[in-house]
């Protein structure tokens, strides 16, 4: 499930909502060329692992204290959360690493 979070208090508010299903944050900028080139991807995965994953798409500027909170100083910025807490993450449109973290951290509980 992919949902594109509108502000601070709906970032939270989907945190909680996932429960113990892994989080991936997708931290993007709708001025970022790499952002735009993985958002395929991106949205594919969202569906490949939507019952084990939610992604949430995070822009930068309309979201910066969320943005703050995670230290993000590039795009796109992939965190991965689960049960609240922050597991991994990676910088940069790599679609391959991408992949991979998603389907080794879908299938831990």
């Amino acid at each position: 499930m992919l949902h594109t979070v509108r502000s601070n208090a709906d970032f939270d508010r989907q945190l909680s909502a996932a429960g113990g299903r892994l989080v991936v944050v997708d931290f993007t900028a709708s001025w970022c060329g790499p952002c735009k080139s993985i958002e395929p991807k991106v949205r594919a995965l969202s569906r490949k692992y939507k019952d084990k994953a939610v992604v949430l798409k995070v822009d930068v500027d309309k979201c910066s204290n969320v943005a703050h909170d995670y230290r993000v100083s590039c795009m796109p910025t992939f965190v991965f959360i689960r049960n609240g807490r922050k597991i991994d993450r990676f910088s940069g449109a790599d679609e391959m690493e991408l992949e991979y973290k998603m389907s080794k951290m879908a299938k831990v509980k």
